[in-house]
């Protein structure tokens, strides 16, 4: 599968900052919706390599529904590039408002933790040529950042 959607409701219990959802929480829920993807992807275990450019727009509140998309942008031996987006709303049924987009690579792992590889995934449509170049252009002005 080269994408995944996680649905769920915002923690009504927990820690709050100023009444919203800590941001490391919602990072938390980024890796976990990426390491989905990519482990499906990759039909085993992975870790997680990379998670930058995390844009926070809107809060998230107790009890909103969030959704977290993530889908594959590229593969590369045993690395997987996903795009990942966070969006968050009332439950009653207004439209779901944007919280983050990221961009987030995982590699592929074999029992002993050493990269293996993966499926090869290549995008196709014009709409992922483009998210494939603009999530590749961040992780590698990421890297050159070093």
């Amino acid at each position: 599968m080269h994408s995944i959607t996680l649905r769920f409701l915002a923690p009504q219990n927990g820690p709050l900052q100023a009444g919203r959802i800590p941001g490391g929480t919602v990072l938390r829920w980024v890796d976990e919706a990426g390491y989905a993807c990519a482990s499906a992807w990759a039909k085993g275990a992975c870790i997680t390599e990379f998670v930058g450019g995390a844009d926070f727009v809107r809060a998230i509140r107790p009890g909103d529904l969030v959704e977290v998309h993530a889908r594959l942008t590229a593969t590369d031996d045993a690395r997987m590039s996903l795009a990942v987006e966070v969006r968050s709303g009332s439950i009653h049924g207004a439209p779901l408002q944007d919280v983050v987009h990221c961009v987030a690579v995982y590699t592929g792992v074999d029992s002993s933790e050493n990269p293996r590889p993966v499926d090869t995934w290549n995008a196709e449509t014009p709409g992922d040529i483009a998210l494939a170049q603009r999530a590749q252009a961040h992780i590698d002005a990421a890297r050159a950042a070093r």
